[in-house]
């Protein structure tokens, strides 16, 4: 069996990472990495390639950034030769950025099986351009790979055939478990001067946040308020950044004299200030479900998630983006009144495994790929 995967964000890396591990391990399987360079920065990316032990991809499209439109062409315009040289028995795309749909769509006109990991998942929310991509790619994948069982019953409700949904996990979690041991080694707590449970995390990058002055102003007088109880630490997004800048709130942020920004990370050190924090204020899918399985307070600045399981089970709350809101609950986690969450079924560092034998047995019995039969009489 060939199996192609695709990558193009540094989520995707750390999707990607443990299926790769597995392939290998198996080893009679034939395995291409397309990294598309969707966010390509030549110094994050080769510290994500290293820190997860992946191996350097065979092809980089080097798409680079441009508008929603320009860049989902540009990697299908890319991405076409790839397929056709290749010829792999099943595509493999994880989550939900552009390079996701615009991959998939390349593979569904040339009849390769898509294999889809997070399927299911669903904010409701059509403003975001991360929901557009995971409704249209599930609507034209041929097998489905989710993280819990609600997700299975989105994808029965837009009639995906119920045999073919595998609810096998969280591939993020197991890069986590992978490498948890191994980021306890960094020195980032050292060299910013922090102790264990001494300090908040924060992370923001969603345009919904960060492009709009009002709600970019809301989270940041809430964590004026709280930088005042605890050290704040802000991994700045370049995009932030340069918003800061051009909204005029540059001054105001270096203001806050507890308030530390430094420059984005590579996994095993943000996984290491992660799980030493008191909490994470943040507007990232994966760090909800990263600090459920952590037990670490999480505070997520939208007003919808496509990860309801962490708020059900886990340490997840929905705050929003009303500066009241996160003021009230960042303080509730400083007082240790929060609540301490379990960790959802499956999410146990196998579902690469189970993805991957999953694989094996439809390529084994030629199922991999949906074929509609003819309607007789």
């Amino acid at each position: 069996m060939k199996i192609l995967s695709v990558v193009g964000a540094r989520p995707n890396f750390m999707k990607i990472a443990p299926l790769a591990r597995a392939i290998k391990r198996h080893g009679r399987l034939k395995h291409i990495i397309v990294h598309t360079g969707q966010h390509y920065d030549e110094k994050m990316s080769h510290s994500f390639f290293r820190d997860l032990d992946i191996p350097e991809p065979d092809v980089n499209l080097e798409v680079g950034s441009g508008s929603h439109a320009q860049q989902t062409a540009e990697i299908m315009r890319r991405f076409e030769p790839v397929i056709l040289l290749h010829k792999p028995d099943v595509l493999i795309v994880v989550g939900d950025v552009n390079s996701t749909i615009a991959c998939s769509l390349v593979a569904a006109k040339l009849g390769v099986s898509i294999a889809h990991i997070e399927a299911g998942l669903r904010s409701f929310d059509k403003d975001m351009p991360e929901e557009i991509n995971r409704v249209l790619t599930d609507r034209i994948s041929d097998i489905f790979f989710t993280t819990c069982p609600e997700a299975n019953s989105h994808l029965i409700s837009e009639g995906a055939p119920a045999k073919r949904i595998f609810f096998v996990g969280n591939v993020m979690i197991d890069t986590l478990h992978h490498n948890l041991r191994k980021a306890q080694t960094s020195a980032i707590l050292n060299q910013l001067g922090l102790v264990d449970k001494g300090f908040a995390l924060v992370t923001l990058h969603r345009p919904s946040n960060v492009d709009d002055k009002t709600n970019i102003t809301n989270i940041l007088k809430a964590i004026e308020v709280i930088q005042k109880q605890v050290p704040v630490i802000f991994p700045i997004h370049p995009r932030t950044q340069k918003n800061f800048e051009s909204l005029g709130l540059t001054k105001y942020v270096r203001s806050l004299a507890n308030l530390k920004l430094i420059d984005p990370l590579g996994y095993l050190d943000f996984l290491c200030l992660m799980s030493h924090s008191r909490m994470v204020i943040t507007d990232s899918g994966g760090i909800q479900e990263e600090t459920t399985v952590l037990k670490i307070p999480c505070l997520t600045v939208r007003e919808n998630t496509e990860r309801p399981i962490t708020i059900e089970v886990g340490t997840n709350v929905l705050v929003g983006v009303k500066t009241r809101n996160i003021i009230k609950e960042g303080l509730n986690v400083l007082r240790g009144d929060f609540k301490k969450g379990r960790i959802p079924r499956y999410w146990d560092g196998k579902a690469s495994e189970r993805i991957l034998n999953k694989l094996m047995l439809l390529y084994k019995k030629k199922k991999l790929r949906v074929v509609c039969e003819k309607v007789k009489g």
